[in-house]
C-alpha cells in the first residue's frame, strides 16, 4: 500500500457479484478504470483536460491478478498510481484492499496509449500529464 498514495473506495454492488456469491472477476476491471478515473481527478490531468489538449487515450492491455474473494456490500479501496510513462504510454497499477482489514483482494495494470484523436495513431504522452503525474506524487 505505501507505493499507492491515491485510493478510490468502492462499495460492491449486487450486480458486481456472480452463482457462488462473490465479486465477478470481470468486475475488477471496471474498478480498476473508476480508479483511475479518480486518480486522474486527483493528479487535476482528467480525461476531459487531455481531449482539450488534443488527445485522446485507448486502453490497450489490461491484467488482473486474484488474490482474495470481495462479497457484496463489502468496501473495497483502489489504490492507483501512474506506475511507468513512456513515449506514448502510461501503465497505471491497481491495488484492491478491503477497507475493513486491509487484506490485499487483487492487483493489476491497465496499458494506455495516447492516440491523435483524428489518426488513431499513437502520440507523445503530453507534458502536462506527466507533469501532474508528478507534482501529485510528490506532495
Amino acid at each position: 500500500m505505501d507505493k499507492y498514495k491515491f485510493l478510490e473506495p468502492l462499495r460492491v454492488r449486487f450486480q458486481d457479484t456472480d452463482l457462488q456469491g462473490h465479486v465477478y472477476f470481470g468486475t475488477f476491471l471496471t474498478y480498476f478504470d473508476e480508479g483511475l478515473t479518480g486518480y486522474m481527478h486527483a493528479i487535476q490531468c482528467t480525461y476531459d483536460d487531455l481531449k482539450k489538449a488534443g488527445v485522446d487515450m485507448f486502453y490497450i492491455h489490461s491484467e488482473c491478478d486474484f488474490k482474495a474473494e470481495a462479497f457484496f456490500e463489502e468496501v473495497l479501496n483502489v489504490h492507483t498510481r501512474a506506475g511507468t510513462i513512456g513515449n506514448s504510454s502510461v501503465t497505471f497499477e491497481f491495488a484492491v484492499f478491503r477497507s475493513r482489514s486491509d487484506e490485499l483482494v487483487a492487483t493489476g495494470n491497465i496499458i494506455a496509449v495516447i492516440v491523435d484523436p483524428k489518426t488513431k495513431k499513437p502520440v507523445r504522452v503530453p507534458e502536462m500529464f506527466g507533469d501532474a503525474v508528478a507534482k501529485y506524487e510528490a506532495e
